[in-house]
């Protein structure tokens, strides 16, 4: 099959989550043969055509100045270049079978493409905006954030989400019926050893901590959701029982600032470290320098921070919401905190440095089994069933009642 993907995140542009799931994806789409035609915004470089080594057709295309907008307006601004670019390719390539977005930002290309086309469009839905806000839609921008993922959601042929959390959720925001969604977990790439030796990993390690202290590690966008805040707020719980824990924040966002005007008026200021961005390189090495990866969450749709600290063998305390609570088995895999709740989260990281034999056992099995399942090649597989599936209602015409 010829497939158009519609995403607002590619390299060298990748944000969060949804750009690394499109980036891990569309390889093994196309080593199982299909011609995959990214069509995504020329934002942070990158050359505007290309076919990479994986065979895969990557077209950037130049947008705006994002700061003449707020967002919705540029997304809404760019959409009719991305849609232009997309007809190019079918006029290049010839004839697409299908389309395929990736959340609300692609929304307004990937609809007019749908129509303009008459092809099935397949939509990947990562996140909510009513999930972000907790529920709430707080400004204008929110709920016209929320009306286009609806508008996603309705449009498509089918749904894709990552967790059974998010099925509930579009069932009971968007009315999207359970017939027109696919649950497709995550997965991660096993990373190699990132050390040449122990020397190596140790001297990383003692530029944030001594060789007898705690090393606690986030990773991730520093935005409320993620509740970072929480966790710097149950740090001084920490250091009354371990004074010389240490703590690395690595990942940027909207809250580095008032993060850090936190930990300074809690007096943490000197146990913790902002690590700012870091390359996935360097992501894995820290991993296999910390005694634990914190993800206090207050909403995740499925947490694959968490899949990537498992692969790793880093020991792992994720909030009880969201996907996390699918990702993470409590006391096998990884322990879980209640969400937004400081003293729970206070407790989960004295017992996971209290006891260090059974946070290394829930490691282990925890590597064990995302190796074993937690596969690329697995998502695939099911992306593709779901591509075969509206292939075939569309040629024979036998699709019934949910498509849109």
């Amino acid at each position: 099959m010829r497939i158009v993907m519609v995403t607002w995140e590619y390299p060298p542009h990748v944000v969060g989550g949804m750009g690394r799931h499109v980036v891990d994806l569309v390889p093994h789409l196309a080593a199982d043969g299909h011609e995959v035609h990214i069509v995504t915004p020329l934002v942070r470089g990158g050359a505007p055509e290309e076919r990479d080594a994986h065979g895969v057709w990557v077209h950037r295309v130049p947008a705006p100045a994002m700061d003449e907008f707020n967002h919705v307006a540029f997304i809404r601004h760019s959409a009719p270049a991305l849609a232009a670019a997309a007809d190019a390719i079918r006029g290049t390539h010839g004839t697409i079978d299908l389309i395929h977005a990736h959340d609300w930002l692609a929304a307004p290309a990937a609809i007019a493409l749908k129509h303009a086309w008459k092809r099935p469009l397949i939509a990947t839905i990562h996140a909510t905006e009513r999930g972000r806000q907790q529920g709430a839609l707080p400004s204008e921008v929110s709920r016209a954030i929320d009306e286009l993922e609806w508008r996603l959601s309705f449009d498509a042929w089918r749904v894709i989400v990552c967790s059974q959390f998010m099925a509930q959720q579009l069932q009971h925001d968007f009315a999207t019926p359970a017939d027109k969604l696919d649950i497709i977990p995550n997965a991660v790439v096993p990373a190699t050893e990132p050390f040449a030796d122990v020397a190596a990993r140790m001297a990383l390690r003692r530029r944030f901590a001594a060789d007898d202290a705690p090393l606690a590690l986030y990773v991730g966008r520093l935005v409320f959701e993620k509740g970072v805040h929480i966790l710097l707020q149950a740090w001084p719980t920490v250091l009354q029982r371990w004074p010389n824990a240490r703590l690395v924040i690595a990942g940027i966002g909207a809250m580095l600032d008032a993060l850090r005007h936190q930990a300074q008026a809690l007096g943490i200021a000197g146990a913790v470290h902002f690590a700012g961005f870091v390359t996935d390189a360097e992501r894995e090495q820290l991993y296999r320098c910390a005694d634990v990866a914190i993800f206090p969450s207050l909403y995740e749709p499925f947490g694959i921070v968490a899949l990537e600290a498992m692969a790793a063998g880093c020991p792992v305390i994720a909030s009880a919401t969201g996907g996390l609570a699918e990702v993470v088995d409590a006391h096998h895999t990884g322990i879980t905190v209640v969400p937004n709740d400081v003293g729970s989260l206070a407790w989960g990281i004295a017992h996971v440095l209290a006891h260090p034999d059974w946070s290394s056992q829930r490691a282990r099995q925890a590597r064990e089994l995302v190796h074993r399942i937690c596969t690329w090649e697995r998502v695939a597989r099911q992306t593709i069933a779901v591509y075969h599936q509206v292939a075939t209602a569309w040629r024979t015409g036998s699709w019934g009642t949910t498509a849109s």
